[in-house]
Formats: C-alpha cells, sequence, structure tokens
C-alpha cells in the first residue's frame, strides 16, 4: 500500500501543527533559565506522564516488540524487563519524589546537593556531564538514521526524487529524509523548550493511542474469520525451565530466531535479568529525558505521580497495537514481505503489516504517530543535553553571569550545535559505528554501582563516585577491544544475551572502584551531607549523619518506609505486568486470562491507593 493524498495530509498537519505549538509557546519559554530546560515547575504531572510516555512509544522497541510477541507469544511479556521496563515501578515507589526534593536543573548539577563543591563533587561532576553529552548524541546520531530508514518505506525514493533539485546518492536517502523530518524537531524543541516538547508530546500520544485502538480493533475483527494457529503454550504467560515454543510445524524458519536469539534456558535468563533489573532501577534514571521530566515536575509528589501514570498510559495503548500487529502478521504470514538483503528479518513484521494491513486515512494517522514518536524521543534527548551543556558547562564555566537575552542565544547556538555534531555523526555512522557503540554501551555499563551507592551509603565520596563509573566503563568496554572475550567466558550462550551474563563482571569490577575509591579519601563534608540527607530524605546507610542531624533537630524523623517501598514495588511491577498482558488477551479474544489480568491490575491499583498514593509527602 502506498500513501493516498488523504495520509500525506494528515502528516503534513501534524508536522504544521509542531511548528504552531512551537510559536506559541516560545515567549513563555523565555522567560528564564528554569522556563526553557523544566517549564518553569508549572506543568500538571499528568501532562508530564503523558509526555514521557510518548517518548518511550518508540518505533524501534515497538518493532522489537511486535516481533517478540509473534515468535514467543504471551511470554514475550517478560522480556521488556531486559531494559528494564519495572524501573518506571521503582521510580514511582520512591526515587522519583528523592530526585525532585533536590530541587535542581539536572542530574549533574544534583551531584553538587550530594557531593558539595570541592574537588570531589568537580571530579564527580565532571564524569556525569561527560555520560549525559556522549550518551544523548549517541541517541541522536542514531535516532535520526532510524527515522529516515522507517520513512523510506513508505515514502520510496523514485517517487520523490524528481521533486528533489540535486543529487542523493542511494546509501544517504535515510540521512536525507531524517535530517528533513528532525529539523521540525529540532525547531519545536529550541522555540519552546520543555513546554512545547511535553505539548507535543501530548499530541503524539492521542495519535498514538487513537492508532493503537484501530490497529486492536482490525485484528480483532480478523479473528472472527480466521484461526490463530500458533504452538502449544503461545497463549501462556508461564513456562516450566525453557520456553516450550515449537513453530517447526506452522513455521519452521522462525526456530532459526528462536535458537540464534538464545532465550531457550529461559528460567536461568529470567533470574539474571531480574537481579540486573533490580540493581539498574536501584540506581535511579540515567541523565536522559526521563530524568528531566522528573525534574520539571512541580513538587516530589508530582513526582512521583507522573512515573507511576507512565505505566498506566503507555502500556495498555502499546501493547494493544502490538498485539494487533502481531496477530495480523500471523495471520497473514504468507502476505508479508520479510526478506531483507536475501534473509528472512522477523522484525520487518511491523513496517510490512502497515503496508499490508492498515486502511487509508489510518495509515497517513499511524505514521503520523510513529513519526512523531521519533520526534519525541529527539526533542526529549536534545533538551536534555542541552540543559547539561547549558547549565553544566556554560553557566558554570564560560558565562555564569548570563542575562536573559545571552541564556537564549546560547540556548539557540547550542542546540544547533548539538543537532550538527549528531547529524555529522549519523552521516559517517558506518565509520564511527563501533566508536559509538563502545561509548553508549561503556557508559551505561558502568552507571550502575556508583549510582546506586550514591544514594543508600553515607560514607560513599565523589571521588568514588568518579573511580566506579571510571572502572565500570573500563570493564564494559573491554569485549569491544577484546573481540573474543564474551565467546570465552560464555561459550554456550547466544552472542546476543552474552552481555546480559557478563554484567556480574562490570558490577564487580564497577564496586572495586567506587569503595576503594571511597575509602582512600576523606568523606564527604558533613554538612553537605546533612543538608541532603535532611531534603532528600533516603533510608539506607545513614547512621551517623542521621545522629547528627537527630542533635540538631531532636523532631527530625527518619526515612522507615524501606520494607513498605519493597512491598509497593512487587505489588507494582506485578499490577504493571497485568496491564502488558491485558490487551494482548483482549486481541486473541481469551475470556478468563483477560479477566485475570484484569482484577490483578485491578487489584494492584487498590493495595497501591492504600500503600503508596495517600501516603505520599513532598
Amino acid at each position: 500500500m502506498k500513501l493516498q493524498l488523504i495520509d500525506i495530509l494528515i502528516i503534513l498537519a501534524y508536522l504544521v501543527a509542531t511548528i504552531v505549538i512551537g510559536l506559541v509557546v516560545k515567549k513563555q519559554a523565555q522567560r528564564d533559565k528554569s522556563s526553557y530546560l523544566l517549564g518553569g515547575n508549572q506543568m500538571p504531572w499528568y501532562f508530564l506522564g503523558l509526555s514521557n510516555a510518548s517518548g518511550m512509544f518508540d518505533i524501534s522497541g515497538t518493532m522489537w516488540l511486535v516481533t517478540a510477541l509473534f515468535v514467543y507469544g504471551v511470554k514475550s511479556i517478560w522480556l521488556p524487563w531486559l531494559w528494564p521496563m519495572f524501573n518506571q515501578i521503582f521510580l514511582m515507589v520512591y526515587l522519583s519524589a528523592w530526585l525532585r526534593r533536590s530541587n535542581v536543573t539536572t542530574g549533574a548539577e544534583w551531584i553538587i546537593t550530594r557531593f558539595g563543591k570541592g574537588r570531589e563533587a568537580s571530579w564527580s561532576h565532571t564524569i556525569i556531564v561527560i555520560f549525559a553529552i556522549a550518551n544523548g548524541l549517541g541517541f541522536l546520531a542514531y535516532g535520526f538514521i532510524g527515522l529516515g530508514k522507517f520513512m523510506e518505506i513508505f515514502l520510496p525514493w523514485e517517487l520523490i526524487s524528481p521533486y528533489i533539485p540535486f543529487a542523493i546518492s542511494l546509501e544517504y536517502v535515510p540521512h536525507f529524509y531524517g535530517i528533513v523530518f528532525t529539523l521540525f524537531a529540532v525547531f519545536y524543541a529550541l522555540l519552546g523548550g520543555m513546554i512545547s516538547i511535553v505539548w507535543t508530546d501530548v499530541l503524539q500520544y492521542t495519535i498514538m493511542t487513537i492508532s493503537a485502538v484501530v490497529i486492536g480493533a482490525i485484528a480483532i475483527f480478523a479473528l472472527q474469520d480466521h484461526v490463530l494457529e500458533v504452538p502449544q503454550g503461545w497463549e501462556s504467560a508461564f513456562w516450566s525451565g525453557g520456553l516450550g515454543i515449537d513453530w517447526s510445524e506452522r513455521l519452521p524458519g522462525v526456530m532459526d530466531k528462536v535458537r540464534a536469539d538464545g532465550y531457550q534456558m529461559f528460567t536461568a535468563f529470567f533470574m539474571m535479568m531480574v537481579c540486573k533489573g533490580f540493581l539498574v532501577s536501584s540506581a535511579g534514571p540515567t541523565p536522559t529525558y526521563d530524568m528531566q521530566k522528573i525534574l520539571a515536575t512541580r513538587s516530589p509528589s508530582d513526582a512521583a505521580k507522573m512515573s507511576g501514570f507512565v505505566s498506566v498510559v503507555l502500556l495498555p495503548a502499546r501493547y494493544l497495537m502490538i498485539a494487533g500487529f502481531a496477530v495480523l502478521g500471523i495471520l497473514f504470514y504468507d502476505q508479508l514481505d520479510l526478506v531483507v538483503a536475501g534473509q528472512v528479518d522477523y522484525e520487518q513484521v511491523l513496517p510490512s503489516a502497515i503496508n499490508e494491513f492498515v486502511p487509508t486515512g489510518v495509515l497517513g494517522l499511524l505514521l503520523a504517530g510513529l513519526l512523531a514518536a521519533f520526534m519525541s524521543t529527539f526533542a526529549g534527548t536534545l533538551n536534555a543535553v542541552q540543559a547539561y551543556v547549558v547549565n553544566d558547562l556554560y553557566l558554570r564555566h564560560v558565562k555564569p553571569e548570563a542575562n536573559k537575552q545571552q541564556l537564549t542565544r546560547a540556548n539557540y547556538l547550542i542546540g544547533l550545535l548539538l543537532v550538527g555534531v549528531s547529524v555529522a555523526l549519523g552521516m559517517m555512522s558506518k565509520n564511527v559505528n563501533q566508536i559509538l557503540q563502545i561509548i553508549v554501551s561503556a557508559l551505561w555499563g558502568g552507571y550502575v554501582a556508583a549510582n546506586i551507592l550514591k544514594w543508600y551509603w553515607w560514607r560513599f565520596n565523589g571521588y568514588g563516585f568518579f573511580w566506579g563509573m571510571l572502572f565500570g566503563m573500563f570493564a564494559s568496554a573491554l569485549p569491544f577491544f577484546w573481540d573474543d572475550l564474551l565467546a570465552y567466558l560464555y561459550p554456550s550462550f547466544a552472542p546476543d544475551i552474552r552481555y546480559l551474563y557478563y554484567f556480574p563482571f562490570i558490577l564487580g569490577f564497577a564496586l572495586i572502584g567506587s569503595v576503594a575509591g571511597t575509602l582512600a579519601t576523606a568523606p564527604t563534608d558533613m554538612q553537605v551531607l546533612k543538608d541532603f540527607y535532611k531534603s532528600v530524605k533516603p533510608w539506607g546507610f545513614w547512621g551517623p549523619v542521621h545522629e547528627v542531624v537527630k542533635k540538631e533537630h531532636p523532631d527530625f524523623q527518619k526515612n522507615r518506609s524501606f520494607w513498605m517501598d519493597m512491598f509497593n514495588i512487587i505489588i507494582g511491577t506485578v499490577g504493571q505486568t497485568a496491564l502488558v498482558a491485558l490487551p494482548i488477551y483482549l486481541v486473541i479474544d481469551r475470556g478468563w486470562p483477560l479477566v485475570a489480568s484484569l482484577l490483578i491490575a485491578l487489584a494492584c491499583g487498590l493495595i497501591m491507593k492504600k500503600t503508596w498514593w495517600d501516603k505520599l509527602q513532598n
């Protein structure tokens, strides 16, 4: 199916809407630094929650999840724990409130509240700024390339090229599309800052939700006339030892992907995934658009509500779409074009199903939504990286006394510079692919240990943070320099999951750097620790600091919510998983599992109303 005039008009209407939003909120965003980077901390938590959910409704992840559901059935609901998906529950229960109580603009600025303003803070501040900028540039570079490759499917170059007044090599067509469409994101992100990003995201979420309902309905109606022929165990969320999914009779080629993915020993894989996910979630958010949305809320309780709201609004809508496309892919497998470079690529289920089954009009709406998802992630990431460069480099080291006009100019110029660098990296992606993978993977791998300790151990200092992240980054980068390392350590595991089993090594190495760097240097100034402890109110190993604070403030109450927070995390994760299963069972029309998922989600919601919502504090 090719785009019709009505589809093109819908896409153009969306693009025009983003420009209008940027122009309308421009004046409001330019009031001061907080207004531009955080919306002045005046936006309602539910708008920020919708915006955050919109940024997570990305097409790359959706393509992977459609493939996972197609191949593994309802058991695929556990695979997003690799990210881990339940980190939103940790944020909701306590970490968002802890972060928001700091009243800072960026995660790097937060470092000052934890480690003070001395040399140790300077070291830790420097490494987190490097992390944020390198991580952001990597996502920006590959984000715009991914957008271009996706749009190339629906806007064939042979149809567009007659209207372009210059020649473009075929290998750079995705880059051209990426530049064109991301220019719109750059426009509204630079003009309106966080405010325009949130309003544009709300529009995008609305489009995607309407599209999800339509796709789900198409699949439900298709099942009225066709039988869903799937392997035994496909419809169950549970397993015994291995996955137990055998496509040999229906689609033998799918078994090649099952073997390549390496999920057969699912119990061991699941346990490792949960352990890593728990640690990653305990470390708190990485310095990306998710953290900026938390810092943009009005209060700590609003930050907690916003993070919880993300799961409620994102998962049912997203999985309704995912289930719809996966079911259509299974029912009409023979009609899909999944061959790429002479081989079957099951990640083409989503774009092929869109081409094959989405009707005119809805196709334009869906593509506008998916296009918006790319733009949302791009704009949010740009805003986050801008915040670090402007706040933690420009205002800290270049022009601390910058007035309103200078700050506005700096925001524009720095934003354009970041986009230019990310586009240049994307244009050279064939040459810098490995370098970017090293930067992003190494930084993420090295993030966990130091960022766990900063919340829960009073003695941990800025030097420990610096060396912990550096040791973790070094350990994470080793497989990129030593090609056979993971194959040597884990010869029986599939290549794609070896890095998961390598995680304990990274964690151990990072812990050595964190603890050694901390114990070899003096503790953080007690006044800094007291101020942090009184304002953030963390639980954990803060005994010596608590004793000092208690002497000065006898009425100060220690945070005794650890066990209740752990209970809420378990209940919240169960409820979140039920919200994933619910739309899948709705689409495939399985009554009792659907009812069970609904009842579990409602029960978890009612419990957390009593144990979490009613107890929220600023």
